[in-house]
């Protein structure tokens, strides 16, 4: 199975489940966002599991042509830097998250941008 394909597979499922998760729950999500911000033991440990998923993917799916798999390599390098920036500037991310979960606009936005990545790539993974 061509990796493209296995990352389209693994990541669709998955991106559909958070946006569909957001969505079902919109007072808990705010609620989770607020605890985790508010630790700085759970911005670092999620530093290290987006550092380690992108740097996976990048090791794994480095490909820069203009062709959907592209979008899987741009997740891998965007993971990578968020983990890098969780683990070395927590306190940065902490305050960039505050004024996030005060917007109220962050929630649709993230639930849509998961829902709409999720069900494209789960369809050019499984039938594309």
């Amino acid at each position: 199975m061509d990796s493209s394909i296995f990352l389209a597979r693994l990541l669709g499922p998955a991106f559909i489940v958070m946006g569909a998760g957001l969505v079902a729950n919109r007072e808990n999500s705010r609620a989770l966002a607020r605890e985790f911000i508010g630790s700085p033991a759970l911005i670092y440990l999620a530093g290290l599991i987006a550092l380690s998923v992108g740097l996976a993917i990048v090791l794994t799916h480095n490909v820069w042509e203009f062709r959907w798999p592209v979008i899987i390599t741009i997740f891998g390098w965007v993971s990578l830097a968020a983990g890098i920036l969780r683990v070395v500037f927590p306190a940065s991310v902490a305050r960039m998250g505050e004024r996030m979960v005060a917007s109220d606009a962050w929630l649709p936005i993230a639930s849509v941008f998961y829902l709409v990545l999720g069900l494209w790539l789960g369809f050019v993974g499984y039938f594309g």
